[in-house]
């Protein structure tokens, strides 16, 4: 499960979803088969829930025709110093 904290982000990605699966003429239900999730899970993503599981994320969008990219952003950037101390303490 992913968490995040910029709320605005996350909803944004649940109303692409939703446009794009509304493009497509599908119903929650039968996206969330394709994808091999729940409607629930669609509707959950859609709504812009701010835990969500990842992998079920990319099914949804590969279903859709979507791809999720990686870019720098504007956020918070953390030094490689920073890091590699967070990574000391991990479990």
């Amino acid at each position: 499960m992913i968490s995040y904290t910029n709320p605005s982000r996350v909803v944004a990605l649940g109303q692409c979803v939703r446009t794009r699966r509304e493009a497509l003429g599908l119903r929650q239900a039968e996206l969330g088969e394709l994808a091999g999730c729940s409607s629930r899970f669609v509707h959950t993503l859609e709504t812009g829930k701010d835990t969500v599981r990842m992998d079920k994320v990319l099914d949804v969008l590969e279903v859709l025709g979507l791809d999720l990219q990686v870019v720098p952003g504007t956020g918070r950037t953390v030094s490689a110093d920073l890091a590699d101390t967070e990574a000391d303490r991990a479990p």
